[in-house]
């Protein structure tokens, strides 16, 4: 298979905006957008078999060096929301574009991306490239 008949892998996760992420106008903060994130970053990882325990068990961590956010429209309280997240890059970094809509509307909400870097775990230098086990998990997700 070559890289261009590869299709982005995708995956989302749902969530409900809780009371304890909102202001008194009922807006969630901005800065709870990263951790809606993080649940489709979540979702994403564990499609092709490199959640977190998986990244720890491979030897290698991966900080969050870069994210980037538009809000377009507020979340608010008890709102349902759905945040998917797409593998952009792999090769040497992993950059996932994120999209927040509402439930109900579809109404684009937020997006954004991050950018996370593989650190070797033992000796906590920089990977330049993805670890080849990263490569061998999406080949079999391509594969599915």
């Amino acid at each position: 298979m070559s890289v261009a008949d590869k299709a982005v892998l995708s995956a989302s996760a749902t969530v409900e905006v809780p009371f304890h992420d909102v202001d008194a106008m009922n807006v969630c903060w901005h800065g709870h957008y990263l951790k809606y994130f993080e649940f489709g970053r979540a979702a994403l990882l564990r499609k092709f078999d490199y959640d977190y325990r998986e990244m720890q068990a491979s030897g290698y961590v991966w900080p969050v060096v870069e994210a980037h956010l538009k809000y377009v429209r507020p979340a608010i309280y008890g709102q349902q929301i759905e945040v998917c997240a797409h593998l952009l890059e792999h090769e040497n970094r992993l950059k996932i574009g994120y999209e927040i809509f509402d439930c109900v509307t579809r109404a684009r909400l937020t997006k954004g991306y991050t950018i996370q870097v593989a650190v070797n775990a033992a000796t906590q230098e920089l990977q330049f490239v993805s670890p080849p086990c990263v490569q061998e998990k999406l080949e079999r997700a391509w594969a599915r």
